[in-house]
């Protein structure tokens, strides 16, 4: 790792969470182990307009930051460059509509309003090309984006690090909760506070439904809280989310993903009923405070360590079995005391992880507006299913989908086949195609 160029707290920090699998602290928080979390304050103030905000939003939002989490590149997609390149609608970016979001709303506060996107080795350079055409984007000596580690994969057998004829595939990312060591190994969290900056909204580049309400910001800042995460109540759909939950021990809020359930408490994992929020992964930080737990903690968090089983090479189950040791940022909530959740309105989660959420946010379901923010038409958005083998990459969609269909009358839309759309076509209620 040092070799590579990797930073001492980097390696310090995958140091300690080989100790931790090694061991053999268990991966599983088990079902015995937590209470289901029952009552969660809503949050209602703020509108999905920047221009719109309560008299006293002012001034914590003047002293916010922004951190996208951007370090995906969409190969589930087919895509080979930065995911936040690819069009949402068919002029603009997610790069676009999330600086168009931040400009918004400096102007309509007159407000700095840093703008920081924590990248890849894999996307930091289409990144920042991309952003060089906004002239008025950056602030002072501020950068625009700062890099996240990466970790050796490790043997499952005796946890080394694996060796294979193409190093590349002899990394992987640790997580983004890589967030709490990136960020003060690279400076920026002593600039910014440095710079009178108190508090960071973090979310995810392909979340634009995130975007920094000023509210919100006041909100957070007048809570108190040195942690909050924004959550939505889970549907039929989010089964597969990290849920929050209580420690049952002591009450403390904890978040479980789905790699820490163990097989026999998979059915309760999935019980939207009895584990009622998800985490939506957008999370507001008070940054004097991360930065005192990270100084009492000599840098390293202790944030629970997700082995996710591995091969070496994604594209061949015989390759060499590995561990991926990866960390969440958002299990930090365990680590905070007073740390806090607030119920968001599903407006503030629009994620686009497949062609099916592509679809459904191009289509007449979402309208996206000059400043980025995207609001939906309809109380529930439909359900839509299209044929992976022939919509799944991004160049079968675009081929297939160049004319998006009407779905605002739609419960569910499932597509089989290699069908296109054709102009015009206006889906109502529950539809198979063709």
């Amino acid at each position: 790792m040092r070799q590579a160029g990797i930073g001492d707290l980097a390696i310090r920090v995958f140091q300690q969470n080989i100790e931790k699998v090694a061991s053999g602290q268990s991966a599983y928080i088990r079902e015995s182990d937590i209470l289901p979390l029952t009552d969660i304050p809503q949050y209602e103030g703020g509108t999905t307009s920047p221009g719109a905000h309560s008299a006293d939003s002012t001034p914590a939002i003047t002293r916010t930051a922004v951190i996208k989490l951007n370090g995906g590149l969409g190969t589930s997609m087919g895509l080979h460059k930065a995911k936040s390149l690819l069009h949402v609608t068919p002029e603009r970016t997610f790069l676009d509509l999330i600086v168009a979001q931040v400009l918004a709303v400096r102007e309509a506060h007159d407000v700095s309003l840093p703008l920081l996107f924590m990248n890849s080795f894999h996307t930091e350079n289409d990144t920042t090309e991309y952003l060089e055409r906004f002239d008025s984007l950056r602030l002072d000596d501020l950068p625009l984006s700062f890099l996240q580690n990466r970790v050796p994969k490790l043997l499952r057998s005796d946890l080394s690090p694996v060796e294979h004829p193409n190093p590349d595939l002899e990394w992987c990312p640790p997580g983004h909760g890589d967030l709490y060591t990136a960020l003060p190994e690279s400076g920026l969290l002593s600039a910014l506070l440095d710079r009178g900056f108190r508090y960071a909204i973090v979310s995810n580049s392909d979340n634009l439904g995130a975007f920094p309400d000023p509210d919100l910001a006041q909100w957070f800042a007048d809570s108190g809280a040195p942690f909050a995460m924004e959550v939505c109540r889970r549907e039929a759909n989010d089964r597969k989310g990290g849920h929050l939950a209580l420690r049952a021990a002591d009450g403390q809020l904890i978040l479980r993903e789905l790699a820490q359930t163990s097989p026999e408490d998979l059915d309760r994992f999935q019980d939207i009923d009895r584990h009622s929020y998800f985490n939506t992964n957008t999370l507001w930080l008070d940054l004097e405070a991360l930065a005192v737990e990270l100084d009492r903690r000599g840098g390293y968090l202790g944030l629970p360590v997700i082995r996710n089983a591995k091969t070496v090479d994604p594209t061949d189950r015989t390759s060499a079995e590995v561990y991926q040791l990866e960390t969440g940022m958002g299990t930090a909530i365990e680590i905070f005391d007073g740390a806090v959740a607030i119920e968001v309105e599903r407006s503030r989660f629009l994620p686009v992880k497949t062609t099916n959420d592509l679809l459904l946010i191009r289509s007449d379901v979402y309208e996206v507006a000059d400043t980025g923010i995207i609001t939906r038409n309809v109380s529930e958005a439909p359900t839509i299913h299209l044929d992976p083998e022939h919509f799944a990459h991004i160049d079968q969609f675009e081929t297939r989908a160049q004319h998006v269909p009407s779905l605002i009358e739609a419960s569910s839309l499932t597509v089989t086949g290699e069908y296109t759309f054709p102009e015009g076509l206006v889906i109502r209620g529950d539809a198979t195609l063709p």
